[in-house]
């Protein structure tokens, strides 16, 4: 899922694109209004996230300019403005959230992940006949895995996902008993043109074993094949 991130502030647009790159998106940044329409003309995001107050363009000229050809993308805006009168013309002019700076990375990723689940549904119910395996929920052990609503379900608890961690256990489900490489594991779930970083995947894999795994000192799902990979039993 590609998201287009507009915002003026270098530390801002970067910090942001890194964290969000981190939860498995792709990212295009843009440092100004009228760039940002470009690249949303050129390179067709899922999602939006507009600063209000940008060179060239602000935000709500780029929001007015986006919903004229678009109805249903997802759009944030971002933005150190918090009258209430700002939040009403952004929701009026069709952005589905909006975020007040300063915030904090926590409450970026939930709302991300709160509209990612929306579009996410939606895409699904529209192409429901085309079976598409990338969204159709599996097991992984005891959990149900749901691609489409970023989480898994063990009995009645739920555990948040992201992107990216919805990927490892996909390709990883994909090859049961067997040992799946990191490089494998690399190009599926981060893409051809990322350089490996074993301390990366190590990371990740930590992270994910302890919201998945009933103890993750004894991992039971992810097993670690020393000089190998992982492997899914």
């Amino acid at each position: 899922m590609k998201i287009l991130i507009a915002e003026d502030d270098m530390h801002i647009r970067q910090g942001l694109s890194d964290l969000l790159a981190q939860e498995g998106y792709e990212i295009e940044a843009a440092e100004n209004g009228k760039i940002a329409l470009d690249l949303f003309k050129n390179s067709k995001p899922q999602f939006v996230i507009l600063d209000i107050m940008m060179p060239e363009m602000d935000g709500y000229s780029v929001c007015r300019e986006i919903r004229a050809v678009d109805n249903d993308i997802p759009i944030v805006f971002l933005s150190a403005k918090s009258e209430e009168i700002d939040r009403v013309i952004g929701l009026e002019l069709g952005a589905d959230d909006y975020i007040s700076k300063p915030f904090g990375t926590r409450e970026v990723v939930a709302r991300i992940r709160a509209i990612t689940r929306r579009y996410l549904k939606d895409s699904h119910s529209e192409t429901a006949d085309n079976n598409d395996s990338q969204s159709t929920s599996f097991n992984f052990g005891e959990l149900e895995v749901l691609p489409n609503e970023l989480r898994a379900k063990r009995g009645d608890d739920c555990i948040d996902l992201s992107l990216r961690e919805i990927k490892v256990l996909q390709t990883l489900a994909n090859h049961q008993g067997e040992v799946v490489s990191r490089d494998l594991l690399f190009n599926e779930c981060w893409g051809y043109d990322h350089m490996p970083n074993s301390r990366t995947l190590d990371q990740h894999i930590s992270k994910l074993r302890k919201l998945i795994e009933e103890d993750p000192t004894d991992p039971q799902l992810i097993k670690t094949v020393h000089g190998a990979g992982y492997r899914y039993e």
